[in-house]
């Protein structure tokens, strides 16, 4: 994850933000005791909700402790530890390996080179815990790498492969934390009810009857929110590259034609119509999760802090750039 899933702090209450930065912190912490604290650069605030995600399906009560760490010595942090912030500190890992990989290969970048063969003992050691989710994820990278050397100029298409390996972290994180039989339980019947189909890639939604069915969906939309809206933040600096990206062969840019920002004002209709049915079909799968606890800062991440950082980036709203 790209670190687009975030809070918007300003809606949310002072007793919250202090457990979602105690998941933070926990998994920051988790990841030093248990890979050393070279891996812990890799963290982002994405992980701190995956965590807080597969976390509300169990109702056992957060623990938060308050400890020094490195980064604060003088000041105690809230920490929080459970299995979910251990599975979200594994993805982010797993992750960040495969993005040295690309680094790597495809552009020869030194610092990735270094940190990979660092890094290649603790992915070797993932790989093991989590043999499943590593080729999954290996398998989806090597899909979205095809497209994106053929210059694929379908969003859809180009989008689909991070849509799956968001959708496999989901469902795979339930099924190691709480097993199948968890992941086949009945979702909150007040919000099983029929779905539009609010997706250009998804013509007949079905309902989310089940727990891996609202988490799959979520997990595959928000891999398509994801997706678009770095494709939308990173428009100016991979014009300027020559690096691929799908808004710009969808949408035909010539720059003998139009500015940057004569472009993004072209697309932005197109782009909110997309990322904002993503985020409702996201919304509609939550309200199916029987959520046990935490719910107010899961609340603010999908309502608030998702459609704040949507009017960030394609609007190129200050306003929401100072407050995030």
């Amino acid at each position: 994850m790209l670190g687009y899933v975030r809070i918007d702090k300003g809606e949310l209450k002072v007793r919250e933000y202090e457990i979602y930065t105690g998941y933070y912190c926990g998994i920051c912490k988790y990841i030093g005791k248990e890979y050393g604290q070279l891996p812990r650069m890799a963290l982002s605030y994405d992980a701190a909700f995956l965590a807080l995600l597969l976390a509300c399906i169990d109702g056992t009560p957060d623990s938060p402790v308050q400890e020094h760490c490195i980064a604060h010595q003088l000041q105690k942090k809230t920490v929080i530890r459970n299995k979910a912030i251990e599975y979200a500190g594994d993805v982010m890992l797993i992750l960040a390996w495969y993005k040295l990989a690309d680094d790597a290969a495809d552009e020869g970048r030194l610092y990735a080179k270094g940190t990979k063969l660092l890094m290649h003992r603790i992915f070797r050691k993932l790989q093991r815990k989590h043999p499943e989710l590593c080729e999954g994820i290996h398998k989806q990278l090597e899909a979205l790498t095809e497209l994106e050397n053929s210059r694929c100029d379908s969003i859809d298409m180009a989008a689909e492969a991070f849509a799956r390996i968001m959708q496999i972290i989901f469902t795979a994180g339930a099924r190691h934390l709480y097993g199948d039989s968890v992941l086949q339980s009945s979702c909150k019947q007040s919000a099983c009810e029929k779905k539009e189909a609010v997706s250009l890639s998804v013509d007949d939604m079905h309902q989310a009857t089940s727990l891996n069915e609202a988490l799959s969906e979520i997990g595959y939309h928000m891999g398509k929110w994801i997706y678009l809206i770095d494709a939308a933040d990173d428009i100016e600096e991979n014009i300027e590259s020559g690096a691929y990206n799908p808004l710009l062969y969808r949408f035909s840019y010539d720059s003998t034609c139009e500015t940057a920002e004569q472009f993004r004002r072209r697309i932005a209709e197109h782009l909110n119509f997309n990322l904002y049915m993503y985020l409702s079909v996201i919304g509609k799968s939550l309200d199916a999760l029987d959520i046990k606890k935490n719910k107010g800062i899961i609340e603010n991440v999908i309502y608030f802090g998702l459609n704040r950082k949507t009017e960030e980036i394609i609007n190129n709203d200050e306003e929401s750039v100072r407050r995030t």
